[in-house]
């Protein structure tokens, strides 16, 4: 497996690990719908989260939240409406980025933003 794909699957496994640890119930892992990937789905008060996982070992090109361009935004929305769907979720829902930054292979910094996005109506 490619080096970077290591690198994702650890900072998933990281971000899973947060968010159980917060009182989080972990849905769905690695949630596939066309062209689009959610990473985690998790559930809490009644909320449906869709998380993103960006992982990098350096900034130098922005930090890993710069990541979630429009375009990515445009696929978590189209997917997490089919989830919505097939769950028949009547509640709330909540688009949240995970970001982690290592800075040795070892220690690394987590950002959990919540509510990092809205899908407004030129994405969708």
């Amino acid at each position: 497996m490619a080096q970077h794909n290591d690198l994702g699957r650890l900072g998933e496994d990281l971000a899973k690990a947060h968010l159980e640890a917060a009182g989080y119930e972990i849905l769905d892992v690695n949630w596939t719908h066309g062209k689009a990937e959610i990473d985690l789905i998790a559930y809490k008060d009644k909320v449906i989260i869709f998380a993103e996982v960006k992982t990098r070992t350096g900034n130098g090109f922005g930090e890993p939240e710069d990541f979630v361009d429009l375009r990515k935004q445009k696929l978590l929305a189209n997917a997490a409406d089919e989830y919505i769907y097939l769950m028949d979720h009547r509640g709330e829902v909540r688009f949240d980025i995970i970001a982690i930054l290592f800075n040795d292979k070892i220690n690394y910094k987590l950002n959990h933003i919540e509510d990092a996005f809205w899908p407004s109506a030129d994405t969708l």
